[in-house]
C-alpha cells in the first residue's frame, strides 16, 4: 500500500483521467462546461471516456445555471467544469445563485500552472478569494495526489446537511501530472459534522405547543424540497389539520390545491398568507430561513405571546432574523419522521373547535379576492397567459421561471402539485436563469415538458443558449411575457419615483420570432388576446416535438398585488392601485 491506500499495482493515471474516473464513480451523467487553455487536458480526457455525457453550452455563466437546474429537478448533484480567469469570472453567478438557495453542485475551474499562481499568468485570476463568500466551500488542488479525495469530499459536503456549490479549482499542470489512482469509498471529515437527528426533547416540545395551539400555521421552505421530505410534510400538516403556507422555494412541497394550503408568503403572497402569518399563535418554519422577502420588517413581524418553532438543519440560520422560541437542528425529513412518530404515540390532537374557528377566519380572509385582475379582450394580461398555459399544459409541468414580474405570477398563478417542478432564482433573483435552468431540467428529465417563463429583459441575458438546445434537440417550450420593460423595476419606479421611468423602458428589443428561427426553433407572435389559446396549443400539440418561442406582448401597465412595500408589515398590503 502507499501513503494514499492505493495497491502497489494500482493503475497510475494523470490528473484529468482521475477527474473523469472520479466522476463516473459518483455516478455523474451529465456535465455542463465550456472549454479552454487550462482544462484542454480534462476535455481530452472526456473525449476518450463514455460514462457521462459533457453537454457544450455558449456561456460559462449558462453552465452553471443548467447544472443548477439539473439539480433541483433530479435530486442529484449538479457538476460544471469552466476553464480559468474569465470562465471562472463568468461562472461566479451562477455559483452565486446556487449557494442562496442552497443547491449542491461541484463546479471546476481551471487554473494557471501552480507555479505562475500569484504572477499575473494569463488568464489568471484568485478563483479560491474570488469564490469564498459565495460557495459552500472550495479547494486549490497543489498535488494529484490528493485529486481523487478532493473530489470525493467536494461531493460529499456538497450534498450533505445544508447543500450548496463546492469549487474545486484545478491548475493545468495538476491535469497532467500522473500518480497511481485509487478512489475512496468513505470519506470522514473531523471538521465537518452536519447534525441529522434533531434533539428529541426540543421536538416533544415543539409538538405539544402545536398541539395546544389556537391558531397554529406551517410556514414551509426550500429545505423541504433539499430533504425530499413533502410527503412526510403533507402527512403532517394532515394528521394536525394545520393550514400550510410557503415561500418562493417552498413552492410545490404541499399540492397548491390542497384545502389547507392559503398560497406563497411575503412580498408578493397571498392575502389570506400574509394574514395568517401575522396573526398566528404558533407558527412552525419548516426548512425556510425568514428572509426579508417573507416576513417583512423583523420588529414588525415580531408578535407578543406567539411562539415561533424552527426546523433546519443549519444552526446559523436560526435566530438571525427572527428570535425563535423553540429552535430544532436537524434535517427536516429525519425531524419531520420523529414527529409523526411521536404522533402516533400520543392521542392529543389540537382542539377540534378552536381550529374550526381559525379556519373560519381563513376562510374570511380567502373571500377577499387578492389575486384578482380584470380581463380584456383588447390586450392580453399576463396572468391570462398563466391560466391558458395550465389548462392547455396541464398540471405536470417543470415550469423554469426567470426573475421579475412574471416569476411572481407564476408563484400565484399555476398550481404545483409536486416538488421538483419549480426552478426559480429565490435568495439572489438572478435574471437570465430561465433559459439555462429549462436546458438543465430537460437533461435531467427527457420524459417531462418542461416550459420556461420569462420576460424580454431576462431572456436576452443568456439567449445564446438557444444553440445549446438546438445542439442537444431538446424541445422546452419559451413564453416570453413582452411588455417592453423590465416589469418589476417599472412597478417599483410607478410606486416610489412618481412614475419616472428612468432606463427601464426595454426598447427597442429584437424580433424574438426571427431570433428563434435564427437558432433553428419555432417562432410566434402572439398580440391579441383571441390568439393566445391557439397559439398555445399549436406549442404543445402542433409542434411538441419542437423547441417553440411564444413572444406574447402583454399589457405594460399590469403590476404584481398584492404587494408588501420594503419596511412594512406583512398586513400592510396593497391590494391594487386604487389602494394606493
Amino acid at each position: 500500500m502507499n501513503q494514499n491506500g492505493a495497491e502497489k499495482n494500482a493503475e497510475v493515471l494523470n490528473g484529468s483521467e482521475i477527474l473523469v474516473r472520479a466522476l463516473a464513480e459518483e455516478g455523474v451523467k451529465h456535465v455542463f462546461g465550456y472549454p479552454g487553455g487550462s482544462v484542454l487536458n480534462v476535455f481530452d480526457a472526456i473525449f476518450k471516456q463514455d460514462k457521462f455525457k459533457h453537454i457544450l453550452v455558449r456561456h460559462e455563466q449558462g453552465a452553471v445555471h443548467a447544472a443548477d437546474a439539473y439539480s433541483r429537478s433530479s435530486n442529484k448533484v449538479g457538476v460544471a467544469l469552466v476553464t480559468s480567469g474569465p470562465g471562472a469570472t463568468n461562472a461566479i453567478t451562477g455559483i452565486a445563485t446556487a449557494y442562496a438557495d442552497s443547491i449542491p453542485l461541484v463546479v471546476f475551474t481551471g487554473q494557471v500552472n501552480t507555479g505562475a499562481i500569484g504572477q499575473d499568468a494569463f488568464q489568471e485570476v484568485d478563483t479560491i478569494g474570488i469564490t469564498r463568500p459565495c460557495v459552500k466551500h472550495n479547494f486549490l488542488v497543489k498535488d494529484v495526489r490528493n485529486l481523487a479525495e478532493t473530489i470525493k469530499k467536494a461531493f460529499y459536503i456538497a450534498k450533505s446537511g445544508r447543500p450548496g456549490p463546492v469549487v474545486i479549482d484545478l491548475p493545468k499542470d495538476i491535469t497532467a501530472a500522473k500518480c497511481e489512482y485509487s478512489y475512496p469509498k468513505d470519506i470522514d471529515i473531523r471538521s465537518y459534522r452536519p447534525i441529522s437527528k434533531g434533539h428529541l426533547g426540543q421536538i416533544k416540545k415543539a409538538l405539544q405547543q402545536l398541539i395546544n395551539a389556537e391558531r397554529p400555521l406551517i410556514l414551509v421552505g426550500g429545505g423541504v424540497i433539499s430533504a425530499n421530505a413533502s410527503e412526510l410534510l403533507q402527512r403532517f400538516a394532515s394528521e394536525l389539520g394545520v393550514p400550510v403556507n410557503s415561500t418562493l422555494m417552498g413552492l410545490g412541497s404541499i399540492k397548491s390545491g390542497d384545502k389547507k394550503f392559503l398560497g406563497m408568503v411575503g412580498m408578493h403572497g397571498t392575502y389570506e398568507a400574509n394574514m395568517a402569518m401575522q396573526n398566528c399563535d404558533c407558527l412552525v418554519a419548516i426548512g425556510a430561513r425568514f428572509d426579508d422577502r417573507v416576513v417583512g420588517l423583523p420588529s414588525n413581524f415580531a408578535q407578543p405571546g406567539r411562539k415561533i418553532i424552527h426546523i433546519d438543519v443549519d444552526p446559523s440560520t436560526i435566530s438571525k432574523r427572527v428570535k425563535v422560541d423553540i429552535p430544532i437542528v436537524g434535517d427536516v425529513k429525519v425531524v419531520l419522521a420523529d414527529m409523526l412518530n411521536l404522533l402516533d404515540e400520543i392521542p392529543e390532537r389540537p382542539d377540534a373547535e378552536k381550529m374550526a374557528a381559525w379556519q373560519n377566519k381563513i376562510d374570511e380572509w380567502r373571500k377577499i379576492d387578492c389575486l384578482h385582475y380584470e380581463k380584456s379582450d383588447k390586450v392580453i394580461k399576463p396572468q391570462e397567459v398563466l391560466e391558458k398555459l395550465q389548462e392547455v399544459a396541464g398540471p405536470d409541468l417543470i415550469v423554469a421561471s426567470d426573475v421579475g414580474q412574471h416569476q411572481m405570477w407564476c408563484a400565484q398563478f399555476l398550481n404545483f402539485t409536486k416538488p421538483r417542478h419549480w426552478l426559480s432564482s429565490g435568495g439572489l433573483g438572478t435574471m437570465g436563469v430561465g433559459l439555462p435552468y429549462a436546458i438543465g431540467a430537460c437533461v435531467a428529465n427527457p420524459d417531462k415538458q418542461v416550459v420556461c417563463i420569462t420576460g424580454d429583459g431576462s431572456i436576452q441575458m443568456n439567449i445564446q443558449e438557444l444553440a445549446t438546445a438546438k445542439q442537444l434537440g431538446i424541445n422546452p417550450k419559451i413564453i416570453i411575457l413582452n411588455n417592453n420593460y423590465l416589469g418589476m423595476v417599472r412597478q417599483w419606479q410607478e410606486l416610489e419615483y412618481s412614475g419616472r421611468y428612468s432606463h427601464s423602458h426595454m426598447t427597442p428589443t429584437p424580433d424574438f420570432k426571427v431570433l428563434a428561427e435564427a437558432y433553428g426553433h419555432v417562432g410566434i407572435v402572439v398580440e391579441h388576446p383571441s390568439e393566445l389559446e391557439g397559439a398555445l396549443k399549436d406549442a404543445f400539440g402542433k409542434y411538441k416535438d419542437e423547441l417553440v418561442l411564444l413572444d406574447i406582448c402583454v399589457d405594460p401597465t399590469e403590476n404584481v398585488w398584492p404587494m408588501v412595500k420594503a419596511g412594512k408589515g406583512l398586513t400592510e398590503m396593497l391590494l391594487g392601485s386604487e389602494k394606493i
